[in-house]
């Protein structure tokens, strides 16, 4: 899909069931354009990942993700060799009485291509996507790889050579925000902030994603969320939170809710026992009269 402006991309989204304000439709239209990445940063379930996933689907091509964490390092996220094969040929070559030849055993056919080596050379004949995702649970020198390829899209592997895209994946990097990134990258990207959703757009994603939820229910499932964002949490329940509790109370078979069904299913959206406590009880009791006064 060759997409020609703003209000084409944002169309294109909400097609792939993806509701994207006018501010991070810029965002994502100009990273496509000048071929710079993105950056999201955002609380966890705000719909930072499924950006990437959106725009995968959108441009029909593939989507490649690293998920980044605590000692993620060259091997596991750009390459490494594979040894096992390695041996194979050499013992194979000594059964036959022949000297193993080192160029071969690191050669391609024993490199195994990691996320960003697989953005550098993908398999299809067209960009794909890079999704690069929570960079801040990985350590501030995974940073620093990062930083080399997004600056060249360029892979050196010593035995090999260096590798150079031939088609400039489309890179969308994510942060939960657990610890600041450096500069450095930020600066190579496009930044967007993504925040909770007004009610409204929160309750057009609901209807979105969810089409067969009864009106009542996805407003009030809406208006709950809202209400529970505003107390005093550890860990805020997120879009994809709202969408699963709809989703929940649907297979439940419930048109609305009541006093029970809501104690009973908080473990759905809230993720931390001093959470549910918080909100159990005479504090859901009041959300809830809240929620039925707004209608």
């Amino acid at each position: 899909m060759n997409i020609q402006s703003i209000d084409e991309l944002q169309a294109g989204l909400r097609e792939h069931l993806y509701i994207a304000d006018r501010g991070l439709a810029t965002a994502i239209y100009l990273s496509l354009k000048l071929g710079r990445p993105l950056f999201l940063e955002g609380e966890a379930g705000v719909g930072k990942t499924e950006v990437a996933k959106v725009m995968a689907r959108l441009l029909d091509t593939e989507l490649i993700r690293l998920q980044c964490y605590e000692g993620l390092d060259v091997h596991h996220a750009i390459y490494e060799w594979n040894y096992s094969r390695q041996m194979m040929h050499i013992r194979l070559a000594e059964l036959r009485k022949e000297k193993p030849d080192e160029t071969e055993l690191f050669g391609p056919e024993f490199l195994l291509k990691r996320p960003l080596l697989q953005a550098i050379e993908p398999s299809q004949d067209k960009a794909p996507v890079l999704l690069v995702d929570e960079v801040d649970r990985s350590d501030e020198e995974f940073e620093a790889y990062l930083l080399e390829i997004l600056s060249d899209y360029q892979i050196t592997i010593p035995e090999i050579g260096t590798i150079t895209a031939t088609h400039r994946p489309i890179v969308t990097v994510t942060s939960n925000r657990t610890r600041e990134v450096h500069d450095a990258l930020k600066r190579r990207c496009f930044y967007y902030w993504i925040d909770y959703p007004s009610f409204q757009k929160e309750l057009d994603i609901v209807r979105t994603k969810l089409p067969d939820a009864p009106d009542q229910l996805a407003r009030q499932v809406t208006h709950f969320i809202q209400e529970v964002r505003r107390a005093d949490l550890y860990k805020f329940p997120g879009v994809s939170e709202t969408l699963d509790w709809t989703e929940a109370l649907m297979v439940l078979d419930r048109k609305a809710l009541d006093e029970s069904v809501v104690e009973e299913t908080l473990g759905v959206i809230l993720k931390y026992q001093d959470d549910v406590e918080k909100i159990s009880g005479e504090n859901a009791r009041a959300i809830l009269e809240r929620v039925r006064a707004t209608g």
